[in-house]
């Protein structure tokens, strides 16, 4: 489990193909802050722009780590099968504080931006995100992009797709990789958990087992 504060910038700087075929993942090398894996041991969960990967080898003199990607995944998110710039996380502690919100780690979609440009001190974040996401996105309700915990300011619903719109703080686009976005840019979401269970309890597939007793 995560929380969406960011606790360090990476970078993707190798990707290694696992096999011959589309069928098979990749292997990353990700270079990371002096001393960032100074508490980090083979099998730990790290999130990379959101989404939950574990270490498979660890390079301290390099600052560098390493993580298994399957098809699957690389087919699920966006901006992690090339030499790219991450947000990192490492997995909550039962005593960490729970600064963003509840995070899994599993990306729920892909999104596009539409519209990044600074409002004033801040910045103005537009998102079209999959429709079928729609009905779990909500005013002043919390979305991960790119692994960070963010509350939606506005939602618009077209036949197509939903925008959300997002206020970034100036430290939140100094110390993350959200700084590098743009127009155009593809970017991971996650949905909030407890939506997605709100969701699944209203519709009515309980119900529908008690009525076959």
């Amino acid at each position: 489990m995560f929380t969406g504060i960011i606790t360090g910038v990476g970078r993707i700087v190798a990707v290694h193909d696992l096999g011959s075929s589309l069928t098979y993942g990749k292997r990353l090398a990700i270079a990371t802050p002096a001393g960032y894996l100074d508490d980090v041991g083979l099998g730990d969960s790290i999130a990379l722009n959101g989404a939950c990967m574990t270490v498979v080898a660890i390079d301290l003199p390099q600052n560098q780590f390493q993580i298994d990607i399957s098809a699957e995944s690389l087919a699920k998110t966006t901006g992690l099968a090339e030499s790219s710039t991450v947000n990192l996380e490492k997995a909550l502690r039962a005593n960490d504080r729970l600064g963003g919100h509840i995070v899994s780690g599993h990306v729920d979609g892909v999104g596009l931006v539409s519209h990044f440009a600074e409002v004033g001190e801040s910045w103005e974040l537009r998102i079209e995100a999959p429709r079928d996401l729609a009905k779990y996105l909500a005013f002043k309700g919390s979305v991960v992009v790119n692994g960070v915990s963010l509350t939606v300011n506005r939602v618009t619903d077209t036949p197509h797709h939903t925008e959300i719109s997002i206020n970034l703080i100036p430290h939140t686009v100094q110390n993350t990789a959200l700084q590098h976005l743009a127009a155009g840019s593809r970017v991971n979401l996650e949905i909030d958990l407890i939506a997605r269970y709100v969701e699944r309890m209203l519709s009515g597939v309980n119900t529908a087992f008690q009525d076959l007793t």
